[in-house]
């Protein structure tokens, strides 16, 4: 039985649209400018870590905190699917099981697997680069798909398969330069990293 693992944001949801609606909140409600445009360009690393580009290191936690309590309010119903996800985790769940493994907090995270009825066999939130391997690792992942080269990193760490998406920030050439054992345009093309696999 095959388990693969699929990151979140700009891997299997196009999260732009909600975060970038719950940063304008933050934002209104700290008195600290944030550019939002700049902010949503680079999805991926822990909610914290674009905080602290914003504002005070002795604040990052506190509106990081209100950052979730409010998410699933003004973010979840105007994120969608990206195209070819859901095809690319029923096709994994014909042959085995699928996880989704995010940076995100594990209950947003399912709330957007909820709305959006995508069938993943588990959810882990709260993982991120190096500790995205532990998981796949105790999951006996076979093949770890995200959008950024930190999930390539995953991937590596784990000693398996990377497959790159570039419907993030980053593109094919960087997603293969970061260790991808093949990178797609999108997860239409999902057929074809199913092929690296025995």
């Amino acid at each position: 039985m095959i388990v693969i693992g699929f990151d979140l944001d700009m891997t299997l949801i196009d999260s732009r649209p909600g975060v970038a609606a719950t940063m304008r909140a933050i934002s209104e409600q700290s008195g600290h400018a944030i550019d939002i445009d700049l902010a949503t360009s680079r999805l991926g690393p822990p909610l914290e870590h674009e905080l602290a580009h914003w504002m005070p290191k002795d604040q990052v936690d506190r509106w990081a905190q209100r950052y979730r309590e409010i998410y699933p309010h003004t973010a979840v119903s105007r994120i969608e699917a990206l195209p070819g996800a859901r095809a690319a985790i029923d096709a994994v769940n014909r042959r085995g099981r699928s996880l989704i493994i995010s940076a995100k907090n594990t209950s947003n995270v399912q709330l957007h697997v909820d709305h959006l009825d995508l069938a993943a066999g588990g959810v882990f939130g709260g993982h991120w680069c190096e500790a995205k391997a532990d998981v796949l690792r105790a999951e006996g992942a076979t093949m770890y798909v995200g959008d950024h080269p930190h999930d390539m990193v995953a991937a590596r760490t784990a000693g398996i398969i990377g497959v790159g998406v570039a419907t993030g920030g980053t593109s094919t050439a960087d997603l293969l330069a970061a260790g991808a054992d093949i990178a797609l345009d999108s997860l239409v093309d999902f057929e074809q990293a199913l092929s690296l696999l025995p």
